[in-house]
């Protein structure tokens, strides 16, 4: 039986902890936090249920018997076959870190940093075994959102890179390979691009924050929930991409000579929207609604997981 070493268990290490133990791991954790430690088991074990009761796991007790609390960093290493890193997001706590567990981790396991921002070579440069080190960033919550972007230093060997996406692959997630380091990898770069032309469109006056989000949760959002938006053009235009752009590039064209300022997210440009889409939800509708995300991420899980792929993806 495979084990992986969860470092951190706040939120992200604890979706992970849920997800390689739902896929048969044994999964050693290890925070610095005392109260962390102290709670982890068990809210990983509710989340368990909780993915059980959604049909996202076959047997909750039986993958929650498969986690423990470390007693020490070097302890939650000391067996791993693979090493997930969930610090804080601070480039010198990061550099510290990995060099505490370069140092315990067995040689060849590869070490993997969810950090959703800073690129690996800013963290591993100095690592004895800097070529096992890299980034695998999922995408909150883990557990019902599965792609997870990996990206590794310049110095991370191919043989690393290929051994996190089969590890990925094989307890359900949805890796995807950025071939070369670029800063915010894949995912957060689209939501950048889509975030600042939102913030325009409303700073600027032509829809509101409320019917902005319609436009994706009842539009684009729809399509992209199960195909991308090169899978989506290619079905719009009878000879596929390339004529899709054809047609509609000069549109694009006259879109991205216009495209939004580094005011859009100046504090006084961003407090307009905020204010514009309502009062700041208190901690308890955060939660309620997180819980409310959470449930409808779980169906929708579960529903594309029935659905067969397309003939010709």
């Amino acid at each position: 039986m495979s084990n992986v070493a969860i470092i951190g268990a706040g939120l992200i290490g604890r979706a992970w902890a849920a997800i390689f133990a739902r896929a048969g791991w044994q999964v050693s954790l290890w925070d610095a936090v005392a109260l962390q430690r102290s709670q982890a088991i068990g809210q990983i074990s509710a989340q368990l249920d909780d993915m059980a009761r959604n049909g996202l796991a076959d047997d909750a007790a039986a993958a929650a018997s498969r986690l423990r609390m470390a007693t020490s960093l070097a302890d939650a290493v000391a067996n791993a076959d693979f090493v997930q890193e969930n610090g804080p997001e601070l480039l010198d706590a990061k550099r510290a870190l990995f060099v505490e567990l370069d140092a315990a981790t067995k040689p060849g396991v590869v070490i993997a940093s969810s950090t959703s921002a800073i690129v690996a070579s800013q963290f591993t440069e100095h690592l004895a075994g800097r070529a096992r080190c890299l980034v695998g960033h999922p995408v909150n919550p883990p557990h019902l959102v599965p792609v997870v972007e990996i990206c590794g230093a310049p110095w991370t060997s191919e043989a690393a890179k290929t051994h996190a996406r089969d590890v990925y692959a094989g307890i359900g997630q949805v890796p995807i390979m950025v071939i070369k380091e670029i800063d915010g990898f894949i995912l957060n770069r689209l939501q950048a691009a889509l975030l600042s032309e939102a913030f325009r469109l409303v700073q600027e006056g032509y829809v509101s924050p409320e019917d902005l989000d319609h436009t994706v949760a009842d539009g684009l959002g729809l399509r992209w929930s199960f195909m991308g938006p090169f899978e989506t053009i290619e079905l719009n235009a009878p000879e596929g991409i390339a004529d899709y752009c054809r047609r509609y590039g000069p549109f694009f064209r006259r879109t991205i000579d216009a495209q939004p300022t580094l005011a859009v997210w100046d504090d006084a440009n961003i407090q307009r929207v905020a204010d514009a889409f309502g009062p700041t939800p208190s901690a308890a509708q955060v939660a309620a609604k997180s819980q409310w995300r959470d449930q409808r991420l779980a169906a929708l899980a579960v529903h594309k997981r029935q659905q067969k792929p397309s003939s010709t993806s």
